[in-house]
This record gives C-alpha cells, structure tokens and sequence, in this order.
C-alpha cells in the first residue's frame, strides 16, 4: 500500500511520461495484463489510456489490475498511472519512507 507522500512522488513522475498501452473495444484481457506485467518488471511506473471506444470504465480497470497485485496510483481524464516494484528494473523508483 502506497502512502500519499509515495503517490504524489510516483504522480510527478508520471507527469513526464507518455501513455504506453491504451484499453480499446477488446477491453481488458488476459494479454493486456501479461504485456503490463513484463513493462512494470522493467520500468515499476506505467501510464494506460482508456480509449473513447472502451465499454471500460475507471473503477473496472483499477480493480482488474490491482487484483493482479499492481498499484494505483491515479487516474486522469482517461489515463490510468500504475506502479508496481520489481526487482528487475533497470532503473529502479526509490519512493520516499515514512519517517
């Protein structure tokens, strides 16, 4: 469980990065969740767009991938950002610990 000091660290991050899967009419499945997965292994911090098309909404999608044990971080217009730590990273986050 992120704390709100590590969410707001994790949302200035994301401010500079650019939506790299987007929910479409196929909606959420099993290779979405797969493709997700192997990017968070390598970079910890996604962005996901859900597309005008999408019979998706916000609350489904947060729940389908904090289900698989990836971190909400925030939601804008129809842009999800997620976090999730790996030990793989070439670059890893180091968030902020509560003091």
């Amino acid at each position: 469980m992120l704390t709100p000091k590590q969410k707001a660290y994790l949302k200035s991050l994301a401010q500079k990065e650019k939506a790299v899967f987007q929910i479409g009419k196929e909606g959420l499945s099993d290779n979405l969740l797969t493709d997700v997965l192997n990017y968070l292994n390598k970079h910890e911090l996604i962005k996901i767009s859900i597309l005008q098309n999408s019979m998706v909404d916000k609350d489904e999608a947060i729940e389908f991938f904090e289900n698989a044990g990836i971190e909400f971080v925030q939601f804008i217009g129809r842009v999800l950002v997620l976090y999730m730590h790996s030990d793989n990273a070439k670059n890893p986050i180091v968030l902020p610990v509560k003091k």
